[in-house]
């Protein structure tokens, strides 16, 4: 069975969101400990991505991976938060557990480049936890370094380092 892109509806909001808590419970659970990835709940991640979205729909695209009919993955980007208006940022990029290793990840992120291309910036960034090897891998192999600068942000209670990439678009 063949993952289709399409851009996010208000309907999937909800969808994205438990996606996304079950995405990092997954991925986190290794470096993170549990009661710091505990909350928020799914229905809550829906409820932060419904908000969210709300505020950003008229800059950002949020695109949805679906595969026989289930949403499977989602990428977020939008301007750079360092205000480069030469540079896009990969908000996030999510897969259901399951789906790793199957290449929806590199589809959703090849689209988001061709898209990041589209809007005209020149260059593409993104932040990935420090601890997170298997995601900071996945993005070396997709032409990511690491630009040395780094930041810390809660998840939970967990203050976690997160490491700055790009990568020319």
């Amino acid at each position: 069975m063949t993952v289709t892109l399409r851009p996010a509806t208000d309907a999937d909001l909800m969808a994205v969101g438990a996606l996304h808590q079950r995405s990092r419970v997954a991925a986190y659970s290794a470096f993170l400990p549990a009661e710091a990835l505990a909350n928020p709940t799914p229905e809550a991640m829906g409820q932060y991505w419904t908000e969210r979205w709300h505020w950003e729909r008229d800059t950002h695209r949020l695109i949805v991976a679906e595969r026989a009919g289930a949403l499977v993955g989602f990428s977020h980007l939008g301007p750079d938060d360092e205000d480069d208006p030469a540079t896009g940022l990969l908000n996030a990029l999510h897969l259901e557990p399951a789906e790793q290793g199957r290449g929806t990840g590199r589809t959703l992120m090849v689209d988001a480049l061709d898209a990041m291309r589209a809007r005209g910036w020149r260059r593409a960034a993104l932040w990935v936890l420090r601890d997170n090897a298997h995601a900071r891998a996945f993005y070396q192999r997709g032409g990511w370094t690491s630009t040395g600068v780094e930041r810390a942000e809660h998840i939970g209670t967990a203050l976690t380092p997160q490491v700055r990439y790009a990568r020319p678009l």
